[in-house]
């Protein structure tokens, strides 16, 4: 019998170790293991929903979700924002968490028209907020800062560069980009 209970007993704390080398490998930040910085996020100022300014130092010391899309879009957008919407829910109400939608679109995107797009989304726009700015400054935020979208796909002429992104950039609160999500994929 004694043998037995032995046995089990190394049976069982092998088991248990195994356990927690899997459990510690897949689930990040489990053992505190640090992800690797793929950008850092350059210093920006962009027009929100409101027609103010937003600056990079409005969400220094905050962890964020960067994102690019459009208004009009008839396409992913919606579905990625039905996505981003379940983010907000589950985040809302974390003091240091923030969402930044950034319009591909500037042209058609104004602050007002940011403004009616999160009046329908019913969001807290202190908690998820709507970008417009420059084309150019736009693009490169996507490219070079949030690394969304190839920088070699910036164009010569701005006027017809177009970017159109499902990817979403998870920014920690040092401004470094540590992960990129498919923002059309349910599982985040």
């Amino acid at each position: 019998m004694r043998k037995k209970t032995i046995y089990y007993l190394v049976f069982f704390v092998a088991l248990s170790i195994v356990f927690y080398g899997i459990v510690s490998w897949f689930i990040p930040g489990y053992n505190d293991r640090k992800l690797e910085p793929i950008s850092k996020v350059a210093q920006f100022r962009f027009t929100n929903q409101d027609g103010q300014a937003v600056t990079n130092t409005d969400v220094d010391g905050k962890v964020y979700v960067a994102e690019f899309f459009f208004t009009t879009c008839p396409g992913i957008c919606p579905m990625m924002n039905d996505n981003m919407k379940q983010v907000y829910e589950k985040f809302k109400n974390e003091p240091d968490f923030r969402i930044l939608s950034y319009t591909c679109d500037p042209k058609t995107d104004s602050a007002a028209r940011l403004k009616m797009y999160a009046d329908s989304m019913k969001v807290n726009t202190e908690k998820w907020i709507f970008l417009t700015g420059r084309k150019d400054s736009l693009y490169n935020m996507a490219r070079l800062s949030y690394s969304i979208d190839d920088p070699a796909n910036n164009l010569t002429n701005v006027e017809d560069d177009f970017l159109h992104s499902q990817f979403w950039a998870l920014v920690n609160r040092k401004g470094d980009v540590l992960a990129i999500y498919d923002g059309l994929k349910k599982e985040k």
